[in-house]
């Protein structure tokens, strides 16, 4: 028994000492090949980082060249301060929370990279931190914010060779003169005449600790949003590490904690036009050419149209305010798209870019959210691909969709079953693709969903843009009703593709860049990409813009229609009401709206077509009244060679002469609906299900069925208990 207990030990020890030895070989492997790395890269110029601060400026246009959106330098005023001119406590507090080993290492922290390398293999991201203040003067000024394996490494060995020939204190200085401070403060000397009043050598305690608890995430920690109680925690907890360090003694640390300390008040608000679109481009500018080139001189002229933001911004703040007190929607954002080249003509990303009580900084245009039914146009236009017409006929009717639960169980919802029905609680029977779509109604878009296949949607809606919805695998029917999330941004430039007959052209925010010296080193390019043909998109601005269809749930004079004018819509709300959107299109323009609150809280009950339709029409009205009139291609006509339902004839005799309303799973094979009919429709999983609902359906409305008008029918008082509601 012992001698079997010593041999497993021996065992174990030996693992062990394997592992260690593998450990270490790899560790040493990559040693060494940083060690050569260092040896031949260039040794960057550290007196470039101060001199390119103070003598440039980079100004952003709009598309014409002459309204200044926005002088970087102007007002982040980069005042580069020596460090004997910066406060002692500024210094420590900075290395206490940054990098509390600063004077210490070499330029890198051995054990921190293990740690942040052992994080990102398990996690599957570069996401992981263990920067030291060396490597983040590199990252800031040197390179691009691409998160990369080689990126990491060669900030890694320029911090190595930084440290080789620069001092401690020069590195130290050129961090604390260019790192961000949130909003348009840059360097610790604008950030403390900003905040405080006072020179950068005169700040507190108290101050300094706030102005280092910044630096991790300075707009989530800025002192005018809605997380002033983090800020306030965190910098207690950079009193603490300085405290710990032997920085302050007991009692600096019990005074400072205790201090009351009084932020200036927040100004600025004249020196920049349309924000939320210029920190978008200034980020832009960084991910391309770094966070040295915003203060090389460059001159960015925009495809903002400066006009059209401006009366976009004040319309959205109007409407924004009337919504927060009907429908407790504190926020909104807007796009505005040219669907010819992409160009993006006006962002709004929220109601007010300097409104603090709501977090205005906050870009809601550039948000994952749900998209609700506005995702139902492309659904539809894969299954116009497919061969089905505008005029293709499904049933509104009480249908259970999951294959787990009877077929009779029409208002079970209960997981797994899914039966869901409208914001309306109603059922309105036989519509066509047309009537369905513009109506926006819930169970005839599952069974579209279903006829193309959830995996194929998905990639349709990729190749649109949408590329956040992610892995088909994650997402079931409800796709089509709003599952996954998108941007408002990237939703605008997918629906100006509809308006580009079918031709997708990326959102962009740039015409050209240009260098100190007046070199071109950006231009816009196009690159268009078809991603449906012609006539499909001609047949969904036809869908999409037919005002009569609507009706009933919207009248012909509502805020979605333009009479005169060619403009196709479409609504979007999302369960419990939490982002209700609307988004539109003309040939000339496109323009999204999305209204909600940033914390995701739910509004008061309602639809797009209240919340959000009347701020899109105000700004959809301004665009037409100085944009070019232009009106969608014609749809292709119906033949009457395709099959009777998708001329939109549901009534089709049997053998005996008898009309008795099947399925479109009964008349047509769903993966060819322009050949025969399938030989057994009752080997697809749904056709039983659909059936049911539609024989149920007849045998309780039979005057429906008779060639009467087809009119809407509430539920039972039982069914709009138990069923699942998605809004509009």
């Amino acid at each position: 028994m012992y001698a079997m207990i010593l041999g497993r030990h021996r065992r174990l020890r030996h693992i062990l000492f394997v592992s260690v030895l593998v450990f270490f070989g790899f560790f040493f492997l990559i040693a060494g090949g940083m060690l050569i790395a260092v040896a031949v890269t260039p040794v960057p110029d550290i007196s470039s980082f101060a001199a390119r601060q103070v003598d440039q400026s980079t100004k952003i246009y709009d598309r014409t060249g002459q309204v200044l959106l926005y002088d970087y330098n102007r007002d982040a005023k980069r005042n580069v301060v020596p460090l004997s001119e910066i406060s002692p406590n500024a210094i420590n507090a900075t290395i206490a929370i940054e990098d509390s080993s600063f004077y210490e290492h070499g330029g890198i922290r051995i054990t921190s990279i293990i740690r942040a390398m052992l994080a990102d293999i398990f996690s599957g991201s570069l996401s992981q931190g263990g920067s030291t203040i060396t490597q983040q003067v590199v990252k800031n000024t040197l390179l691009t914010d691409e998160k990369s394996i080689s990126r990491k490494i060669h900030e890694l060995v320029l911090a190595i060779k930084l440290e080789q020939v620069y001092s401690k204190d020069q590195i130290l200085e050129a961090y604390l003169n260019d790192i961000p401070y949130g909003g348009t403060l840059y360097g610790i000397e604008a950030a403390s005449e900003a905040y405080f009043g006072v020179p950068a050598k005169d700040l507190t305690v108290a101050e300094s600790a706030y102005l280092a608890a910044m630096i991790q995430a300075p707009t989530y920690y800025s002192p005018y949003g809605k997380h002033r109680a983090e800020l306030d925690a965190r910098k207690n907890l950079v009193l603490d590490r300085m405290h710990t360090l032997g920085f302050i003694d007991d009692t600096t640390y019990a005074s400072a904690k205790n201090e009351t300390v009084t932020f200036a008040p927040e100004g600025g608000q004249n020196s920049i036009i349309a924000p939320h679109f210029v920190f978008y481009i200034l980020n832009e500018l960084k991910q391309t050419y770094g966070q040295g080139a915003l203060v090389s001189g460059l001159k960015v002229t925009t495809t903002l149209d400066a006009d059209l933001e401006v009366k976009a911004e004040s319309l959205v703040q109007q409407y924004a305010r009337e919504n927060e007190k009907k429908f407790k929607a504190s926020n909104a954002a807007l796009v505005a798209i040219d669907p010819p080249t992409g160009q993006i003509l006006a962002m709004v990303g929220s109601r007010n870019f300097f409104d603090s009580a709501i977090d205005g900084q906050y870009n809601a245009a550039l948000a994952l959210r749900q998209p609700g039914s506005t995702m139902k146009p492309f659904i539809y236009s894969l299954a116009l691909m497919r061969g089905y017409t505008r005029d293709t006929v499904v049933f509104d009717v009480p249908t259970q969709f999951s294959t787990a639960c009877s077929p009779s169980d029409v208002t079970n919802s209960t997981p797994p079953c899914y039966a869901p029905v409208d914001f309306d609680n109603r059922f309105r029977g036989p519509m066509t693709f047309e009537t369905a779509l513009a109506q926006s109604i819930n169970v005839p878009a599952i069974k579209v969903l279903y006829l193309v296949g959830i995996e194929n949607a998905i990639n349709l809606a990729k190749s649109f843009g949408l590329t956040s919805l992610g892995d088909p695998s994650q997402y079931g029917l409800t796709l089509v009703l709003g599952g996954g999330e998108v941007r408002l941004l990237d939703l605008v430039g997918a629906y100006a593709a509809f308006a580009d007959d079918g031709v997708k052209n990326t959102p962009t925010g740039i015409l050209e860049v240009d260098d100190a010296q007046g070199n071109v080193l950006q231009k816009y390019t196009p690159n268009p990409i078809r991603v449906i043909p012609a006539n499909i998109a001609r047949d969904m601005s036809a869908m999409l813009s037919d005002a009569p269809a609507r009706l009933p749930e919207y009248p012909l004079n509502s805020p979605l229609s333009f009479p005169g004018y060619d403009v196709a819509v479409k609504t979007g709300t999302t369960n419990d009401t939490r982002d209700a959107w609307v988004v539109g299109y003309t040939p000339s323009i496109a323009i999204g709206v999305w209204a909600g609150n940033n914390d995701n809280t739910p509004m008061v009950k309602s639809i797009a077509g209240y919340i959000a339709a009347p701020m899109w029409h105000a700004v959809m009205a301004y665009a037409l009244s100085k944009y070019p009139k232009e009106y969608f291609g014609e749809p292709d006509p119906i033949l009457p060679s395709v099959p009777p339902m998708l001329q939109g004839n549901w009534r089709i005799p049997d053998t005996n002469g008898n009309i008795v309303p099947h399925s479109l799973l009964y008349w047509v094979d769903k993966n060819n609906p322009l050949g025969p009919p399938p030989s057994d429709p009752s080997s697809d999983p749904q056709f039983i299900y659909w059936e049911y609902g539609i024989s149920a359906w007849y045998a309780s409305h039979p005057d429906l069925f008779s060639g009467g008008a087809l009119l809407p029918v509430p539920l039972s008082s039982a069914a709009t208990t138990s069923a699942t509601t998605t809004s509009q």
